[in-house]
């Protein structure tokens, strides 16, 4: 029996015991995709909302230190950059927000494949949030090419599951080199 239980945890990949997050990390990363975000690319047709990742990561793994506000008002910042009726990305941002404060306890307890089919549709909500806006506010259809960003995102959601926790992992094997 103990034997069976020593192969089966040297063939299990290693699980990480997470530091607290940091919240200055937390807002740091924000900004940076943010600002990502900013860079000219952001209207090309399969381009990830970097800000939007983050805000769904942000708000499944830490729902306390984000929140709706945060994304409300990096939803105006977006509007204002990118020039178009303001609050439409601030109300995206909201629900998406809101969406994955509301599944973070289902999310977390998923693989990282699963859990990129399980932010799918919240990042497919706020696209349909904003082209109802577009559509109502007169301007047309833009096409399939559309949601081909909500597919971008969630391909992109276990990269930034690697980046964004990386600070927070404690070492596997401790030794007496590194303090924890």
């Amino acid at each position: 029996m103990n034997q069976h239980r020593q192969q089966r945890t040297a063939w299990a990949e290693p699980e990480y015991i997470l530091l607290p997050a940091n919240s200055a990390f937390i807002w740091f990363s924000l900004v940076i995709a943010l600002l990502l975000n900013l860079l000219p690319w952001g209207r090309w047709p399969g381009v990830p909302d970097f800000l939007a990742v983050a805000l769904v990561f942000w708000n499944v793994h830490q729902p306390r230190k984000v929140g709706m506000s945060g994304a409300f008002l990096f939803g105006l910042v977006m509007d204002v950059h990118q020039g178009v009726l303001l609050g439409q990305h601030a109300l995206a941002y909201t629900l998406l927000s809101y969406a994955a404060i509301s599944l973070h306890r289902r999310i977390v307890w998923f693989s990282l494949p699963t859990q990129s089919l399980h932010v799918l549709p919240l990042f497919l909500l706020a696209q349909a949030v904003v082209l109802l806006i577009h559509v109502l506010h007169g301007d047309g259809l833009p096409g399939w090419w559309f949601f081909m960003q909500g597919l971008a995102e969630c391909i992109l959601w276990p990269i930034a599951t690697w980046l964004l926790l990386a600070p927070q992992r404690r070492a596997v094997d401790k030794d007496d080199v590194r303090p924890i």
